[in-house]
């Protein structure tokens, strides 16, 4: 607990202090936002503060920060190190950069961000790769609630209907209709829930390994017969693969989709700090309090708690020496079977919210984003709803067709979502690439978006050559690799900066 409460104290300290120099370094001001200038009704609506800080925070985390958590716990306290540093010098940066960035852009979407300073042509890859990002999101957000609803009435086709049909209209309408008035109670809903789990953590006082145990041994990775069927985890080791795990709870591309949604409703810069670094670093706190819950959860017998004696075999495993470790690996039933117990019937709802509500207005937003970027780059206004359709139509066409895939292969959800970790992770890469040179043209301190980007430059490559649902290269070749890749991404970027920056 004392390693949890100290990265709960860092990671707010980073706001403060951190965050601070970062909003100090872009130099937010008072000219007209795009809000005012370009209101439309539909995307570009000036919101009160508090009520796009909420939604920001619903539309990068949904269930992110909860499902990513619980996944990474299995490498013990060390996913603590990444939350609170990824979150501080990398997350929060890559988000509050990338949306005030779009806002001094008339508040355009990542791609266009690309293109301007990384060329067009990278443009053109991206607006592909982002496009279709979002549409892998949209998709896995459909199936997965649709799973459980129909297991509480109905059936699986009627909830993807319906979920398909709520995503088109949050699609269509302008953003203050729906997104406006419920995700602020959504994501009230997601705090509540972790602030209760937060308090429960305080009242147990449960042991659970510090930063200062053995860290080797704390990593259930290494040993995958304790990992039940998940070969995801088994087969990626630290590095890479707590920083493909972890993504919103420390950083991720998709966030950089979401920040121009609200960079199009603020009135005012100075906002830029509390809603997109803020946004950020709340939900790396709630990240940190579920990655916790879990190491409880999984370590140290917390699962005596929550799993009836009836059903105790599908979720134990006898490790050496007779301690008693959690088999079963579920995200969605680690999040149900916690809150129900810890929170009694509130806990039940805010989980029936958490693995249901949260995913559907994470895939709403998403296919929103991906109207605008295409709308963007074929120069197609939005005010008109006829034209919204032009856009929807064969976007939703091939979303039906990508989810016909997944229901027909019987590891179809698996594949989706672990690739769509890796373009999560990768979308990243380019958008700190994008912000590097945006720093150096304007001769400040570059450094701050530099150094994340190298590190996931490397994280993503190494992911590509050694995990086994990538090349699935040996460990001496693919780190060798990721070596190769670093110096690479070096030189180029001196040669530029030399080129370009260099007085």
């Amino acid at each position: 607990m004392i390693s949890f409460l100290i990265a709960l104290c860092a990671l707010i300290v980073g706001y403060f202090v951190y965050g601070r120099f970062v909003e100090k370094t872009f130099g937010p001001d008072d000219r007209p936002t795009p809000a005012v200038t370009k209101a439309d009704g539909v995307d570009f609506i000036a919101l009160p503060g508090w009520k796009i800080f909420m939604i920001q925070f619903l539309n990068i985390a949904g269930t992110g920060p909860i499902f990513g958590a619980i996944m990474g716990a299995w490498y013990g306290p060390i996913a603590y190190l990444w939350i609170v540093f990824g979150c501080i010098f990398a997350g929060a940066v890559h988000d509050y950069l990338s949306g005030m960035l779009s806002i001094r852009h008339g508040g355009v979407g990542l791609p266009e961000l690309i293109g301007n300073y990384l060329g067009q042509p990278t443009k053109r890859v991206m607006l592909v790769f982002s496009v279709f990002l979002l549409m892998m999101v949209g998709v896995v957000f459909v199936y997965s609630p649709a799973i459980i609803l129909y297991g509480i009435w109905g059936s699986k086709l009627l909830w993807i209907i319906v979920i398909f049909a709520y995503y088109i209209i949050a699609t269509m309408l302008p953003i203050d209709k729906i997104i406006g008035k419920i995700y602020p109670l959504f994501a009230f809903s997601l705090l509540f829930m972790a602030l209760a789990l937060f308090i429960g953590l305080l009242v147990k006082q449960p042991a659970i390994p510090e930063l200062w145990s053995d860290l080797s041994a704390s990593n259930l990775n290494q040993n995958p017969a304790w990992l039940g069927n998940d070969a995801f985890l088994a087969n990626n080791p630290v590095f890479p693969g707590l920083f493909i795990t972890i993504a919103c709870g420390a950083i991720s591309g998709f966030h950089a989709t979401q920040s121009p949604l609200m960079a199009r409703c603020m009135k005012k810069e100075q906002w830029g700090r509390p809603i997109f670094y803020g946004a950020m670093i709340t939900e790396g706190i709630v990240a940190l309090i579920w990655a916790t819950v879990s190491m409880y959860f999984f370590y140290y017998g917390g699962w005596q708690e929550v799993v009836s004696p009836e059903v105790v075999e599908d979720f134990v495993a006898q490790a050496d020496g007779g301690k008693t470790l959690v088999q079963y690996f579920d995200a969605p039933t680690v999040v149900k079977v916690v809150c129900e117990s810890w929170l009694g019937v509130v806990g039940g709802v805010l989980a029936m919210l958490g693995v249901v509500a949260a995913p559907i207005t994470s895939g709403d937003t998403a296919f929103r984003s991906a109207r605008l970027i295409v709308a963007e780059f074929i120069g197609l206004e939005q005010r008109s709803v006829r034209r919204r359709f032009y856009i929807i139509i064969p976007m939703f066409a091939v979303a039906i067709l990508l989810l016909l895939w997944q229901m027909n292969n019987p590891n179809g959800f698996n594949v989706i979502w672990q690739y769509f970790g890796w373009a999560n992770q990768t979308l990243s890469v380019f958008t700190l690439w994008t912000l590097t040179v945006y720093l150096a043209q304007q001769r400040k301190p570059f450094w701050m978006s530099l150094i994340p980007a190298l590190f996931m430059t490397v994280v993503c490559s190494t992911f590509l050559l050694v995990s086994k649902q990538a090349l699935g290269l040996s460990p001496t070749i693919s780190y060798t690799g990721s070596v190769v890749v670093l110096i690479v991404a070096v030189a180029w970027f001196s040669r530029w900066w030399r080129k370009n920056c260099r007085r």
